[in-house]
């Protein structure tokens, strides 16, 4: 899945699940099949978890699944009742716990600069020049530069290696060959590709396809 909103888009693959505020406004778009599961928490629920001003996408280990699916099966937990007001604890302690994933991209504000990061996003493969992107975008270069380093604190350069391996992310997700998704996102070198990504995601691509324990 993809979430947009509040300026940023965050890539949720298999085996994530992504942690969105109370009042935050977000668009979800799914990729190919999907089977997913929701769980709301009320505003007063005390966790370190809900302690935070954006979304973050976050690891599902093999007790957070199994947890967020029975939640799921009970559909609501009757503080009350013993056993499910531990799962709660343990729930929360699971997602307090869990590992906080770099899959997110900032998006400029700037209306120009935006139009350059949507082309980007919508042809990761495009091989045009940052000039060529910038004109396009009714900008300089150096102008495009300066907007992205200060609304999304990264080069302009950068932030196009992040969204075109984002992308690969989702090709790997829907069974994609680490090849294909090294071509598909604008890599002509699969070597070149697998640095990048292990340098940004901590991990290769291929362990990124193989952690996706997702919750169908």
């Amino acid at each position: 899945m993809t979430v947009t909103g509040d300026r940023t888009s965050w890539m949720i693959p298999p085996g994530r699940a992504v942690l969105i505020p109370a009042g935050s406004l977000h668009a979800i778009r799914m990729w190919g099949d999907v089977a997913m599961r929701s769980l709301y928490f009320p505003v007063t629920v005390p966790a370190p978890a809900f302690d935070i001003e954006g979304c973050r996408v976050i690891s599902v280990g093999p007790l957070l699944r199994e947890l967020i699916l029975r939640v799921a099966d009970l559909r609501a937990l009757d503080s009350r009742e013993p056993a499910e007001a531990h799962v709660m604890v343990v729930l929360m302690d699971e997602l307090t716990a869990a590992r906080i994933e770099p899959l997110l991209l900032p998006l400029p504000a700037d209306e120009r600069a935006l139009t350059a990061a949507k082309h980007v996003l919508t042809n990761p493969a495009d091989t045009a020049t940052t000039e060529g992107v910038a004109r396009r975008s009714g900008l300089s270069a150096r102008t495009l530069e300066r907007l992205f380093r200060a609304e999304t604190g990264m080069s302009f350069g950068l932030w196009r290696q992040k969204a075109r391996l984002l992308e690969s992310v989702r090709l790997l997700a829907q069974g994609g060959s680490v090849t294909d998704a090294a071509l598909d996102s604008g890599y002509s070198s699969v070597s070149a590709y697998i640095a990048a990504f292990k340098q940004t995601f901590g991990c290769t691509p291929g362990a990124m396809a193989q952690t996706g324990n997702g919750l169908d």
